[in-house]
């Protein structure tokens, strides 16, 4: 799907499932099977704020630098073309799917997040994906900002040690070695900025479905969700 040949539609009068929480709560996973489940479409917010991050970093623009990465956030050149159950991410012309989940990139994308500069350049991006039959947008603002009518919010979480646990597995299983206890350093300070911003911080939106996933199967959050959105 093309970002840039999306109707804008009246979101209002498009079934959206917002999936919001921290990094490493397991939203993606989640979001990909109720999106599967429904033959909804998919929104990876995060993945937006990624590409602004490596583009960013491969054009050697400073990070600090609020004003030239919103600039890059306008500009943005990205098609995320699905095929089957998977999603190729293109960003001028090059396939960056994998690039975009490396470790500086994901630090550097938690970074840019939080101007609001940034976060107003792609804020009408993300609601040009509200398209029939449906959505189901998963980040970290979808059901307080992006997409506040949404009929269904649900707020994933799980502990700092426990999604630093799976983001260490998801690692091990590439062939990266990774310091567990840096990773629990890393997601704690992710939230930290995420949950302290200025703009659009990390909450549960008012009439959100709060889940825990700490200590439950993928299968048993997939079951609470879908009962949910019943």
């Amino acid at each position: 799907m093309n970002t840039e040949s999306v109707n804008v539609l009246n979101t209002k009068s498009v079934f959206v499932i917002a999936i919001d929480g921290p990094s490493g709560a397991g939203k993606g996973t989640l979001s990909q099977l109720v999106a599967k489940h429904f033959g909804y479409h998919l929104l990876d917010s995060g993945a937006l704020y990624r590409l602004v991050a490596l583009s960013a970093l491969n054009q050697g623009v400073d990070l600090q630098d609020e004003q030239a990465i919103a600039d890059i956030a306008r500009q943005l050149q990205v098609k995320f073309d699905i095929a089957g159950n998977t999603t190729r991410i293109v960003l001028d012309g090059n396939d960056v799917t994998d690039a975009i989940r490396h470790e500086n990139v994901s630090m550097s994308a938690s970074l840019i997040a939080a101007y609001p500069m940034v976060r107003s350049a792609l804020l009408q991006r993300q609601k040009d994906f509200a398209q029939a039959p449906g959505l189901v947008a998963d980040g970290r603002d979808m059901g307080t900002t992006v997409f506040p009518e949404a009929q269904v919010k649900i707020f994933l979480t799980a502990s700092a040690e426990a999604r630093a646990e799976r983001r260490f597995k998801q690692l091990h299983e590439k062939g990266v070695e990774v310091n567990m206890a840096e990773l629990v350093s890393d997601i704690k300070a992710r939230d930290d900025r995420d949950t302290q911003r200025a703009t659009s911080p990390l909450k549960p939106a008012d009439d959100a479905l709060v889940l825990d996933s700490t200590s439950l199967t993928i299968d048993q959050v997939l079951s609470a969700i879908l009962a949910q959105v019943r």
